[in-house]
């Protein structure tokens, strides 16, 4: 089969690999019908992520049909057409237990560590992969969503629910600001409207993805490369600050922001993968009351999202801006890192 492989920071490669073979007994294997790249693959070429071997076939995110099953696989059938989970879940263990498959305990990649997909095993930027724990790692894709919809739900929409609503703690009535408003950041403001913000502020350097932002629900814009953004920003609040400061970016600057415009008793939610580390000044913030969270997404609530997707409560195909072959993985790799150029939010590679 055919399979885009990593080979050290900043080389990849569209090649001919083996066919993933069924290795236990719980592994279902999956054909490629759609999948797509993320931030975090970009992360990966950049170095960002050195526990990402040579030879790695990349990604995490997909939808498509079941065309083996192990033995011990018993909801799933050949035929099947699923979503697969970024984040892959024994099910058993303490963690998985507990909703927190992020650091499920099994041994496949490395124990402790759910998302293992593209990153400690080979991932779904092919034409076949072999999903670990079926059974709990896949989710079958109801009649009348199609594949550009449920793709969605592999990664971005949980992880903005997730890990910037629910951790965030997004409550009635709440400002809520999203510094980032890439992929991750949008599925944070979508999915934030759940829980009844009064205000929801992007802040982003793009002025596309600004206007983009108000699609998916942000009621105001704030650009950050414009002078006096912060006081721009306040004075939508009572000059306070925001009730929740989500961080989506991952970089030191956008992290140090969300630290500036919370206010006291509020929460920063941090979504971004930081390959370098942050300032945290706790000299300033122990007095204020502030909760920081940070996470990997469990795609706990893949399940939940999966029915509103289904009923028409979210838009999750508005993600798509760009559609591409399955073997064009090289120019939609262009693309999606140059989205400020493009305007690209999520490209599709499709079989």
């Amino acid at each position: 089969m055919k399979a885009l492989v990593y080979h050290g920071p900043g080389n990849k490669s569209w090649e001919d690999v083996p066919d993933p073979q069924i290795l236990r007994p719980t592994d279902a294997i999956v054909r490629i019908d759609t999948t797509t790249i993320c931030g975090t693959d970009l992360h990966i070429l950049k170095g960002d992520v050195p526990a990402v071997d040579d030879g790695r076939i990349l990604g995490h995110e997909g939808v498509g049909t079941i065309t083996e099953v192990g033995p011990g696989v018993q909801s799933l059938a050949v035929g099947d057409r699923v979503i697969i989970s970024c984040v892959s879940a024994c099910g058993t263990c303490g963690y998985c237990r507990k909703g927190l498959y992020s650091h499920c305990l099994a041994d496949e990649g490395m124990s402790g560590i759910g998302w293992i997909l593209g990153h400690l095993i080979d991932g779904t930027q092919a034409e076949l992969v072999r999903i670990p724990f079926a059974d709990s790692s896949l989710h079958k894709v109801p009649a009348g969503v199609d594949d550009q919809t449920a793709v969605m739900l592999s990664d971005i929409i949980p992880t903005g629910f997730e890990i910037g609503v629910r951790k965030g703690n997004v409550s009635e009535g709440d400002i809520v600001a999203v510094i980032g408003t890439g992929p991750v950041g949008l599925a944070a403001i979508a999915t934030s409207m759940l829980d009844g913000p009064s205000r929801v502020i992007a802040v982003d350097l793009d002025d596309n993805r600004l206007e983009q932002s108000l699609r998916f629900g942000a009621t105001d814009t704030v650009n950050s490369s414009t002078p006096g953004w912060y006081d721009t920003l306040m004075a939508m609040t009572d000059g306070l600050g925001v009730d929740v400061a989500m961080e989506a970016v991952g970089i030191p600057q956008t992290f140090e922001m969300c630290t500036r415009i919370v206010r006291p008793g509020g929460h920063i939610a941090n979504l971004g993968v930081h390959g370098a580390s942050v300032d945290l000044p706790l000299q300033d913030l122990w007095i204020k009351d502030i909760t920081l969270t940070t996470g990997l997404v469990s795609t706990s609530t893949t399940p939940l999202l999966l029915r509103l997707v289904e009923h028409g409560k979210l838009r999750a195909s508005a993600f798509a801006t760009h559609t591409f072959a399955l073997d064009e993985i090289d120019e939609a790799y262009d693309v999606f890192s140059r989205a400020a150029d493009t305007k690209a939010l999520k490209v599709m590679l499709t079989r």
